[in-house]
């Protein structure tokens, strides 16, 4: 081998290594995707790996009415499933507390092998915990999709662009 091309082999390998680090220094950390999305009366927080490529966590609100959501999404399929928990004075009906339920049937559901895991048996079992359980396909990439799944491929506006 010439040493011109020991050179190039080295440099390529080097561009290899600072290319790899770029990326994971330009992903989010999971702890870091806590956040206030809205000044002082919304935001995210639980974020947690579900492993296989899923992930979960919470969306709150709280200004002249107050909810919180769960959301379990796929990062690769780019499908999400979306859950009411709790609700006060946001809708024309009575508030509810569903939390303690709810979550009993997302930890069921995640201690399940990622082969059994699937988003519409979890919707079907939330059709009578949660309140308007839906699956959707959001437009942006969570947080914790950036920060554990960061090639996961779909096709949504990537965090980065969308973080505040």
């Amino acid at each position: 081998m010439t040493r011109v091309s020991q050179y190039l082999t080295l440099a390529a390998g080097s561009a290899v290594v600072l290319l790899a680090a770029a990326k994971s220094a330009a992903a989010p950390d999971l702890n870091a995707c806590t956040r206030t999305t809205h000044i002082s009366h919304g935001g995210e927080d639980g974020h947690r790996d579900l492993s296989a490529g899923r992930v979960m966590y919470r969306v709150w609100w709280s200004q002249e009415g107050t909810y919180s959501d769960y959301v379990v999404a796929e990062c690769a399929t780019g499908r999400a499933l979306v859950t009411r928990a709790a609700e006060e004075r946001m809708r024309a009906r009575l508030p509810f507390d569903r939390t303690p339920a709810v979550t009993r049937v997302l930890e069921r559901h995640a201690q399940r092998d990622p082969i059994f895991f699937d988003l519409d048996r979890l919707a079907d079992d939330l059709a009578h915990t949660g309140r308007d359980t839906r699956i959707e396909m959001p437009q942006a990439e969570p947080c914790a999709c950036a920060a554990v799944y960061p090639q996961a491929g779909a096709a949504w506006t990537p965090y980065a662009e969308t973080a505040q």
